[in-house]
């Protein structure tokens, strides 16, 4: 067993479902304290499964259900973790995903800034949260999970968002370089996953919809060199690897994981 996160207190937001979940799985592999956040009311079923196949102990692995939306939610959750553990090593957000799959002209002012919250706002808020913490260690490593989709079809809002965490991890790395924290992301490629437990839009998409949402994936698939979609796992290695001191010399670097689509 690897045991690069070895007595790291790790904190993974979106832990519940897919990429997220992965990522907590990968950690408790290699012995990390964990605290997994999400807002899904299923998040201990999560822990309790990951702590059986791992045995980890009850003690090392921390659920807080917040809605990362909001900066109350990540103070919530970075209080919860100082309190549990006292330090915070490692930051991997996660939280994001589009709602809506259709042609800009067709989104509506509420679903336009539903995006913009649900897919900018916990990366924005949860490196906000976490900084005075990693500060006062003067050392830590922050990982966004972004997007090549920062240029594709049919979904301009997710892309802004995206657009805005790549941003936000550069300029976060230029800021506190001198203090000793890393700060960067994975744009993540088209993904296969398991259905997601909680729909990010759970009303059925009309004929249209599903016409939009097939052209992401054509697009998708064509933009990539290797011609096919990722493995949750092959996204997790990355984020591991950066969030890792084997990336000890990497800072203010978005990584595309998208079979050679640079996005």
């Amino acid at each position: 067993m690897n045991a690069r996160f070895l007595n790291k207190v790790v904190l993974v937001t979106g832990a519940a479902q897919g990429i997220g979940r992965g990522v907590a799985e990968a950690l408790a592999q290699e012995a990390a304290k964990l605290v997994l956040v999400d807002r899904a009311s299923f998040l201990p079923e999560v822990a309790a499964e990951i702590k059986a196949a791992t045995g980890l102990a009850d003690s090392d692995v921390l659920t807080v259900e917040a809605d990362l939306e909001s900066w109350s939610g990540a103070e919530q959750m970075v209080q919860a973790a100082l309190t549990q553990f006292g330090r915070i090593d490692v930051l991997i957000n996660n939280v994001g995903g589009t709602i809506w799959a259709k042609p800009y002209q067709h989104y509506q002012p509420d679903e336009i800034e539903a995006e913009i919250r649900r897919s900018l706002m916990p990366t924005l808020w949860s490196c906000r949260a976490v900084l005075p913490t990693m500060l006062a260690q003067q050392g830590g490593a922050i990982v966004n999970v972004s997007s090549i989709a920062t240029r594709g079809i049919n979904r301009i809002p997710y892309s802004a968002a995206k657009g805005g965490v790549n941003a936000l991890t550069a300029s976060l790395a230029f800021e506190h370089a001198a203090d000793g924290i890393r700060v960067n992301a994975v744009a993540t490629g088209g993904t296969e996953a398991p259905p997601r437990k909680v729909p990010r839009n759970p009303k059925p998409l009309s004929a249209d919809e599903q016409i939009w949402y097939q052209q992401i994936v054509d697009q998708t698939i064509e933009s990539s060199l290797m011609k096919r979609y990722g493995s949750i796992n092959e996204q997790v290695q990355a984020i591991l690897f950066l969030a890792s001191e084997q990336a000890s010399y990497i800072t203010g670097t978005v990584l595309p994981v998208g079979g050679g689509d640079q996005g």
